[in-house]
């Protein structure tokens, strides 16, 4: 089951576990074909209605689409995300991170930001190699660098603050 909101704040309950698809607790029949990997076309209630997914984002769960020429924002939540909802646990996962840490030890062989510099999630901060691999350590959110705290050719231990954020 998935609860969905539109950016219009409309909120509805979605329910694909049985046969059929129940919206809000209701049957829900339609006519669904597949046009592309990204447009469909649907028959509800004797109108049709030109679908195409614009973008999805897995990560935030928010998925773009046009409906008969109107663009809609639809959040996606499912039982997991309304558990840590009742919860009080929602954002949990938005917590912001004030540091870097190394995963595992190893030799900084690239530092590629300087303190002050403006970063966003998934930019690359430092190159760490370990077990002869490089790995590239990336920003886990947006932000900006407060200090970094080793230089290239340091070892570190895993756990070991490598870079803050303000």
């Amino acid at each position: 089951m998935y609860t969905a909101a539109l950016t219009d704040e409309t909120t509805f309950t979605i329910d694909f576990s049985s046969g059929s698809p129940l919206l809000n607790g209701e049957p829900f029949a339609w006519d669904l074909a597949k046009l592309s990997d990204r447009t469909f076309h649907i028959l509800h209630q004797n109108r049709s209605y030109n679908a195409e997914i614009l973008d999805i984002n897995a990560a935030e769960k928010l998925v773009s689409l046009k409906i008969n020429g109107h663009i809609h924002q639809v959040q996606l939540k499912d039982r997991f995300d309304l558990l840590l909802e009742k919860m009080g646990m929602s954002s949990a996962a938005s917590t912001k991170v004030n540091e870097l840490k190394a995963p595992m030890p190893g030799l900084i062989v690239g530092i590629n930001v300087q303190p002050g510099d403006t970063i966003n999630k998934g930019d690359s901060l430092l190159i760490l190699e370990a077990m002869k691999m490089e790995n590239v350590l990336k920003a886990p959110g947006a932000g900006s660098i407060k200090a970094i705290r080793v230089a290239k050719g340091d070892r570190v231990e895993k756990g070991q603050v490598l870079v803050e954020f303000s």
